[in-house]
């Protein structure tokens, strides 16, 4: 999609003043604000619905600009030279003189970082003197919003601007890393985290779903369409909407497809858009096939089974 450079400069306007507003990444659309500004960052939790508890995952341009407010490790490096700009956060250790609002942390002193592929996402953040928080465009424990109108339905004139950048290439979070201390994984996501194992030359601790919830993406119930879903069903019951990830001989129109080809990326990129669609058409349940629990199936899985919870 071409970059339209006055709507940039509108996005620009309304987050100088400290506004929320929309914003396309590769992963999900996110609710941005100033990572500086108390102010602006309150405005996102109480958009969201989101409990203050719940840190929030800061954007930036460059690894100059991450500089300014993160203490930058090895582990980082690596990870970094690799990886970003894309599907990756990392929880890095804060600067002393961090500008970093300490409503984003909860007073923690570490903050959860992330350089986005995204090109439209990745002008604005260069047009601006302060890096975004941004969680997922959605209210707390719904459906991310993969396109502009994802994000409308949730929040309608709520918030001032949408930045449309065109449905999302990767459509389901990023891949959490704690650097901190010994690596650890805290949200699967875009990026299958055996490729960060290959970089890191280690094994890596999976844990994502601690007792106490003191990093993004942790909640048990999330990714909700609103209505009870069952996974690894081999029939669905009547008037059920029944998700499937290779083609069948036979449809019916009760089948949403992820995709028809067993294709993982394809199904985690369509996973949202078709349990939003389920929803809107007024399903009182849904039922889900047996999806492979390796690579991006482990992520679609973690996102079918917090979305269970409802």
């Amino acid at each position: 999609m071409k970059i339209n450079q006055s709507n940039i400069k509108k996005a620009k306007k309304y987050l100088d003043k400290n506004y929320c507003i929309g914003v396309p990444t590769e992963t999900v659309y996110g609710l941005a604000a100033n990572a500086y500004s108390n102010y602006a960052v309150k405005k996102i939790y109480r958009l969201k619905k989101r409990p203050k508890s719940n840190p929030l995952i800061v954007h930036y341009p460059n690894i100059k600009s991450l500089k300014k407010d993160c203490l930058l490790n090895n582990n980082f490096l690596k990870l970094y030279k690799k990886f970003s700009p894309g599907p990756i956060t990392y929880i890095l250790n804060l600067q002393k003189n961090s500008k970093i609002s300490k409503t984003v942390t909860n007073n923690q002193k570490n903050l959860a970082v992330r350089l986005p592929k995204h090109k439209m996402f990745r002008e604005l953040l260069k047009k601006l003197n302060y890096p975004l928080a941004a969680p997922s465009a959605n209210i707390s424990s719904r459906l991310s919003a993969v396109q502009a109108l994802d994000v409308k339905e949730e929040f309608g004139n709520k918030i001032k601007f949408i930045l449309d950048g065109g449905k999302c290439k990767v459509g389901i979070e990023s891949t959490i890393i704690d650097l901190t201390d010994k690596p650890i994984i805290l949200r699967l996501g875009g990026l299958d985290f055996s490729k960060i194992e290959k970089v890191l030359s280690q094994k890596i601790k999976v844990k994502i779903n601690p007792k106490k919830k003191i990093f993004p993406g942790q909640s048990r119930l999330h990714y909700s369409p609103g209505i009870p879903l069952n996974m690894n069903v081999v029939k669905p019951k009547k008037n059920e909407a029944f998700i499937l990830i290779k083609k069948r001989k036979v449809h019916f129109s009760n089948y949403y497809y992820l995709s028809k080809k067993n294709n993982l990326n394809e199904a985690a990129k369509n996973l949202y858009s078709c349990l939003r669609v389920i929803k809107n058409k007024g399903y009182k349940s849904i039922a889900v096939e047996k999806i492979s629990n390796y690579g991006l199936g482990k992520t679609i899985n973690d996102r079918l089974y917090r979305a269970s919870r409802y």
